[in-house]
């Protein structure tokens, strides 16, 4: 009897952890940074390396950080949705890794600048506190400084409206975000 039992436990099981599977994120790899405080930075300003960005730069404000590179291809197919939402007034700052200065320069002058400034980071070394697996990634900062979502892969406006615009609005509560009606919030 148990030579039919046994075969039968495994393949329920199996089976179990099959279906789990399906169900889970494959973009979803969860953060040690939820919850935490965003990790002390400085970097150079891509565009003014005079200035910097840091984390003072994000304190304050419910605001976007966006890990990207001309090197990232995928950085490139979520760029224009970037735009969108700085254009509706989302505060996005970025964290330009391991690339070029002047081919990044060339990138947001030819693609648009969604970021209020962007620090520059060639040799990568900011990016590992801030737990990059690889670009792009988004991060989701509240008023206090506090690393509320994390996205990996190229931020749409599915992605956006599912999990970041909810945290936005509870967020905002009733203090209000100024951009908030502008980018899908009502």
């Amino acid at each position: 009897m148990w030579r039919y039992v046994v075969p039968l436990i495994v393949f329920a099981t199996m089976s179990g952890f099959f279906v789990v599977g399906l169900q889970r994120n494959p973009n979803y790899i969860p953060s040690a940074l939820i919850g935490k405080p965003i990790p002390q930075f400085s970097l150079p300003s891509l565009t003014d390396p005079s200035a910097t960005v840091s984390t003072e730069t994000l304190q304050g404000q419910v605001a976007l950080v966006n890990v990207w590179g001309t090197w990232c291809i995928e950085c490139r197919h979520e760029h224009a949705f970037l735009v969108e939402l700085a254009r509706a007034g989302l505060p996005i700052y970025g964290l330009n890794a391991k690339d070029d200065r002047g081919a990044a320069l060339d990138w947001l002058a030819a693609l648009g600048n969604p970021y209020v400034s962007s620090g520059f980071d060639p040799e990568g070394v900011a990016i590992i506190d801030w737990g990059v697996t690889a670009a792009p990634e988004t991060f989701l900062v509240g008023r206090d400084g506090t690393i509320l979502h994390k996205h990996i892969s190229p931020m749409t406006p599915q992605v956006w409206q599912r999990d970041f615009l909810p945290l936005i609005k509870e967020q905002c509560g009733a203090s209000g975000c100024t951009f908030l009606a502008a980018v899908g919030g009502q």
